[in-house]
């Protein structure tokens, strides 16, 4: 396994927006506050029937657009089968499931699996995965990266859960590769800072 290939798809962008729970206009209308910010890629987590059709929609006005939008919260073979048809491009899970990893890469996604432990993160490398999901990042905190990056110079990590524009600096400086943000998109004051990291103030 091998998902090497989010290292094109980010495009050396430092911010991903992650999208929970927000239905299918709010989904829409925030994806598409992200892609005039600059943010290409977008996450929808897959735990409602809502949250399939909005990921439906987002993902063929991404389409349109040239953006790309993944399923988040991937943690069976039923979610990446359900990813998979609603056109997802990628899938996102919270733990380390190398089968989920397995799957969605036969299904023509990549897969990004979750980490919170050094083991983990060895676990993940030696199947091949160096894109990461650093979750929950506010518990881990900066410190946590800049740990892991000692023994595992290659690992690519994004850092989720508790991500916005006032913190997303010092993970970038910690070591993370890139932050997904939410609800900060929603969040007129945070726009300019947001917008400021990815060099477009």
């Amino acid at each position: 396994m091998d998902n090497s290939g989010f290292e094109e798809l980010f495009g050396g962008a430092p911010l991903m927006a992650i999208l929970r729970g927000m239905g299918v206009e709010r989904s829409l209308a925030v994806s598409t506050i992200a892609w005039d910010l600059g943010i290409d890629m977008v996450e929808l987590p897959i735990q409602t029937t809502e949250d399939l059709e909005a990921l439906r929609l987002v993902s063929a006005a991404a389409r349109e657009r040239g953006k790309i939008v993944g399923a988040g919260t991937v943690v069976s073979l039923e979610h990446v089968a359900q990813a998979a048809s609603a056109g997802a491009s990628f899938t996102v899970s919270p733990g380390l499931d190398l089968e989920v990893v397995r799957a969605s890469h036969e299904a023509g996604m990549l897969s990004m699996p979750g980490v919170a432990t050094a083991s983990e993160v060895q676990l993940a490398m030696k199947s091949g995965l160096t894109w990461l999901k650093a979750f929950p990042a506010s518990v881990l905190g900066p410190q946590w990266l800049t740990a892991m990056r000692g023994p595992f110079p290659q690992a690519r990590f994004v850092t989720t859960g508790g991500m916005n524009a006032t913190n997303a600096g010092e993970y970038l400086s910690a070591g993370a590769s890139v932050v997904a943000v939410g609800t900060a998109l929603e969040d007129p004051a945070q726009l300019p800072l947001l917008a400021s990291l990815i060099g477009r103030s």
